[in-house]
This record gives C-alpha cells, structure tokens and sequence, in this order.
C-alpha cells in the first residue's frame, strides 16, 4: 500500500495556514472555518482579513463624517461591519462599502457631488430631504426641457482589476413623473484622459410605464404619443432596488491599474425638446459586476 506523500494541513502552523487562507478569498475563508477547530481558528486571524480589506481602507476611514469612531475587535469584524454598514466620506455626499464576497469597493455618489445643469435654479430643481434616502439631500426636478446629468469618479479609488458597472439611482415624486416617457434617455460611461474621448451610448427609459398609460388613455390619439420605436441600440429597463429606489445600469468599465485618469457617467435628455418634472436623483452608484 502506497503511504500518503501529500501535504497534511493539520500539521502545519495555524500562522501558515492562516497565510495560505489570505490568498483565496473572504467567501472561500469562511468556507473553510467549518472543516476543522484549527481551519476555523486560522480563518479568524487578522493575517487573514486584512488582506481582504482595501489597502487604503485606513485612509477612507478616516474620510468618515460620521461623529462616533467605527469600532471592531479584529479585522474580520472591520471587514464585515464595511459590508454592512455605508461608510460616509467628503462631507456625507459619497458613502463607501465592500462587496461581501470578494471584498472589492462600493461607492455611491450622491446627488450633491453631481453635476446637474440649472440644480441651483428653484424654478428648474429643488433640493430637500427624504427619510429613505441615504444621503441628507437628493435633488427633485420641478422643470427642465433638456436633462444633463453627470458624475466623476477618481478610478485610483476603486478596486483594481475590476470590472464595475454605474447606476443612476432615482425615483419619482408623489404626483409621479410628466415627460420622461416621450423620448429615451442616453446613458453613457467613459474615461477622461484630458480629451474629448467618445464612449459609446444606450439608450434608457426612466419611465417606460408612464409611456404605456398614456398610450391607453390617448384612444385614437394613441398614434401620438406611441414611445418612439425600438433602434439597433441597446436599451437598458429600470429595475427596483428593494430600498425603495429604482436603478438603471449607465454602462461598464474595466478598472485595470487604477492609472485611467477620472470615469465619467452621464444621463442626457436634450433631443426630444419637451418639458420634463417629478425625477427624484439619488446618486449614481459603482459597484462590481454581478458576474464576479
């Protein structure tokens, strides 16, 4: 009988194991803790969490506005509280966090931080609070013909060999939306690099439902008012978030070594010339793929 010439792990060193849990994975980690005392005892080791944890997570800590220090025991604590808890940074207007299984970073951008043409004009925006909004203030379009809508974000701060995806976060106010379901929105995501860079397009609609009514209600004059017809385009449908917002995917990007200057998210409606109110904006949101 051939004797085992294997590795046995239960003979090596819990700061070996310890290291070689580090280089799999916060999901594989705590896989592993069930195997054994000794794995379940090497998975909570800091050598462990503190790989999974951001490199600059120290330096955006200590970005948070909030007025009560964050406090944990050990860096799996610390990782976990960041899955589950936003940290809020520059001033309250972004919030931070990881994805639970793979530890890469979240960032939402809130309406403050976002450039939005005629935001400081009352009679075309107004800002006010929203108990379910995360941020003290979100932005409600009283009146505008054309829509611009834009966000940027250092890539340096997100996590690297990444593929993220941009939503922009909204909703509609209590007399609902007018005029976002004539014409579809663009959407688009694209790198600065101190030029003019053309990022390729989709098409979305922040109110597909309200298009639909109005079709029904119109009768014979539904000719009129029929949502312009389905391009070669790719279009993108709002879906709900479950917090009490809607979300549309902007587009996608790969984050290789964080060298690709400033990411630019936009939402334009400026073709279809008609009055438009009752959009709520939240923020737009980075966060990994699905797919990872």
């Amino acid at each position: 009988m051939e004797e085992w010439s294997g590795v046995d792990f239960y003979v090596l060193p819990e700061g070996c194991i310890s290291r070689i849990l580090s280089l799999t994975s916060p999901r594989d980690a705590c896989r592993s803790s069930v195997v054994s005392s000794v794995f379940r005892w090497a998975a909570e080791s800091d050598i462990v969490w503190e790989k999974f944890l951001p490199s600059d997570y120290r330096e955006v800590i200590s970005r948070s506005v909030s007025p009560s220090p964050l406090l944990f025991s050990s860096k799996k604590e610390l990782y976990f509280r960041l899955c589950n808890t936003r940290v809020f940074i520059d001033d309250g207007n972004k919030s931070f966090a990881l994805e639970k299984g793979s530890g890469k970073k979240c960032y939402m951008l809130g309406a403050r931080v976002l450039t939005i043409v005629l935001a400081d004009t009352p009679r075309n925006w107004k800002w006010r609070s929203l108990p379910e909004s995360r941020f003290s203030e979100v932005a409600e379009l009283v009146s505008v013909s054309s829509l611009e809508i834009r966000g940027k974000m250092e890539t340096s701060m997100l996590s690297l060999k990444t593929t993220y995806a941009a939503y922009f976060v909204f909703k509609f106010g209590e007399r609902g939306a007018f005029g976002l379901e004539f014409h579809p929105a663009e959407v688009s995501v694209r790198f600065v690099r101190g030029c003019e860079d053309e990022a390729e397009s989709r098409d979305v609609y922040l109110d597909p439902v309200g298009g639909q009514r109005r079709q029904r209600r119109a009768g014979i004059f539904s000719n009129m008012l029929r949502l312009p017809a389905t391009t070669s385009r790719r279009q993108e449908l709002r879906t709900e978030r479950g917090d009490g917002w809607m979300e549309i995917e902007m587009g996608e990007f790969f984050n290789d070594r964080g060298e690709d200057g400033e990411v630019e998210m936009s939402l334009t409606e400026v073709k279809g010339g008609n009055w438009k109110a009752g959009l709520i904006v939240e923020g737009i949101e980075l966060r990994p793929k699905e797919s990872q």
